[in-house]
């Protein structure tokens, strides 16, 4: 599928996919929902350490801004970014998230996350480990081994199997109890099938362009 690197409103980069009319984030700014919906919404919520599963790792801006605020607040991630089709190098090199985010001197940092092998783990810094798996969401097998989700798969207008009960299930069961999901995605079809599986959903404020997003959460058993 063609892949075209486009600027969002707030300068960021992102990626367009011109046949399905839909970008790896918000036209309205992606380094604005990707701080909104996973750091504040999500990341905020830890203060020590933390295990994060990523849902589309895509353009690893969600990775890379996890791994500048590992440094800002001496916070521990073990990071795992799922995606099914990776971007390519040439790609990446079109993307201005280092600048865009005055953090140049960080932008070996963006571009070995996206270098490093797929499968293996791996240490980028004293606080920020890496694993990059290359699988389909419906094949996750995990269970009680991550505290945060992001989730940032394409939406539910072009992909709406991943926004299933059946991926929903696979999140819950992924996740330690108490752990958090978050995502940009309001839709009442999404709300009802992450509640149909068992977890405690809140409506919370959107990013730029958006009215609401999700976070769910776990619940105790």
């Amino acid at each position: 599928m063609k892949r075209e690197v486009i600027i969002t409103s707030d300068g960021s980069t992102t990626i367009h996919l011109p046949d399905w009319d839909e970008q790896y984030h918000s036209k309205h700014g992606a380094i604005q929902e990707a701080y909104h919906v996973f750091i504040r919404k999500g990341l905020d919520l830890f203060s020590d350490k933390v295990c994060i599963l990523e849902i589309g790792f895509g353009t690893g801006l969600n990775a890379f801004i996890s791994y500048l605020e590992s440094t800002k607040r001496n916070l521990d991630i073990n990071y795992t970014g799922i995606e099914a089709y990776p971007i390519a190098l040439d790609e990446v090199n079109k993307l201005n998230y280092a600048n865009e985010l005055n953090a140049q001197e960080a932008n070996k940092v963006f571009k070995k996350i996206h270098s490093v092998s797929w499968e293996e783990k791996h240490l980028v810094s004293e606080n920020f480990c890496i694993l990059k798996r290359q699988q389909f969401f419906k094949d996750i097998k995990d269970k009680n081994a991550f505290d945060l989700i992001y989730f940032d798969a394409f939406g539910a207008r072009v992909q709406p199997e991943l926004w299933t009960e059946e991926v929903f299930e696979i999140m819950y069961t992924a996740l330690k109890e108490k752990g958090v999901l978050v995502t940009y995605a309001a839709k009442g079809s999404v709300r009802r099938a992450m509640q149909a599986v068992g977890f405690t959903v809140e409506r919370l404020e959107g990013p730029p362009g958006k009215r609401e997003m999700l976070r769910a959460t776990k619940k105790v058993v």
